[in-house]
């Protein structure tokens, strides 16, 4: 099957998103093709538009934060129907024969292909990918805010997973962004105690979303206070703060955990990892099994992303809105 699918595209760097078309050529038979709906829009689309990674290919059509309708399937596609709800996020595609997918980390396949890296991503009327990354949606998730979890829902989720964090546990967010207001009401549902750490003007707001307690990010004397309290702490900022102050705040065999990108080395004193037994580590994403997890625990939960909507027409607009710091918390754009 072929057909000609429209999208908005930068067409070289520095350059405004504009119309796009394009024939993506017969469909594979592993693949799926989903109508867009809406698609999420990450700092990862913006960092992929402006090229900071060095592989951005032009033009270059934006997009992994998709839910969408299933329209056609290749001929080995399994568990999805046509006119099912899916969503997709960065990922498009693996292997499905190496030892990290087949011992189920299929997130870690070195033959990964990501959706919008050297493909053609959401901002478009359709999409396509290989038929396991298209994970149906469970009832009671709400399909106009469903976006994001495809990308900052399964980045905090996973560490959850992956960590053994437990109900018991006293556990840390640091940056109530994109990323942290999504861990918080996980954290809050899995059961645990939970301490934000954020700016002044969004305590309230971290209270409201889950947080037992709100602490200053950027006060080392306020942090250092909390000596010895956490057995899990996520990190969701890309900026550099002082780490030695947060390894301060946990316990006896407790985790510093990253999934926000810091642009530098992060200082470690391993005389405090050897002492208390503490571990520094990080993940990205989540595998498809984790992925299916969490949309089902928000569906029970209530979880959902706080969005700004824009219509696809108006993604430049989104994206200078997203680039001044002023989303609350992510953006979903309407096709």
């Amino acid at each position: 099957m072929s057909t000609i699918i429209k999208a908005y595209a930068a067409l070289e760097k520095g350059g405004p998103l504009v119309p796009f078309e394009f024939d993506p050529g017969p469909l594979r038979d592993d693949e799926v093709e989903i109508r867009v709906h809406s698609c999420g829009m990450c700092h990862s689309d913006l960092s992929m538009f402006d090229n900071e990674w060095d592989n951005t290919v032009y033009p270059f059509v934006p997009g992994h934060e998709v839910v969408g309708e299933i329209v056609a399937l290749g001929r080995d596609a399994r568990r999805v129907s046509v006119g099912d709800w899916v969503g997709l996020g960065w990922f498009s595609g693996n292997c499905m024969a190496c030892h990290q997918c087949l011992g189920g980390n299929q997130n870690l396949c070195a033959h990964l292909q990501e959706t919008i890296v050297g493909r053609y991503g959401g901002f478009a009327d359709r999409v396509r990918c290989q038929w396991q990354w298209a994970v149906p949606l469970p009832k009671g998730l709400d399909v106009a805010t469903a976006g994001p979890l495809f990308c900052g829902g399964i980045t905090v989720f996973t560490p959850l997973v992956e960590c053994g964090v437990k109900p018991t546990d006293r556990a840390g967010v640091i940056g109530i962004g994109g990323l942290g207001h999504l861990a918080l009401q996980f954290l809050d549902k899995w059961g645990c105690e939970v301490t934000a750490f954020t700016s002044e003007g969004k305590r309230g707001e971290a209270l409201r979303l889950g947080a037992d307690r709100a602490v200053s990010s950027r006060d080392p004397a306020e942090i250092r206070r909390l000596n010895g309290e956490l057995d899990f702490l996520l990190s969701t900022v890309n900026v550099p703060l002082d780490w030695s102050a947060y390894l301060d705040t946990l316990g006896p065999k407790g985790r510093l955990h990253f999934v926000g990108v810091v642009p530098e080395p992060i200082p470690v004193p391993v005389d405090k990892l050897l002492h208390h037994e503490l571990a520094v580590s990080g993940s990205p994403l989540g595998n498809i099994a984790t992925l299916e997890t969490m949309l089902r625990f928000c569906a029970r939960h209530g979880i959902a992303p706080t969005v700004e909507r824009f219509p696809m027409s108006q993604a430049n607009e989104a994206f200078d809105h997203l680039r001044s710091g002023k989303a609350r918390y992510r953006i979903v754009l309407d096709a």
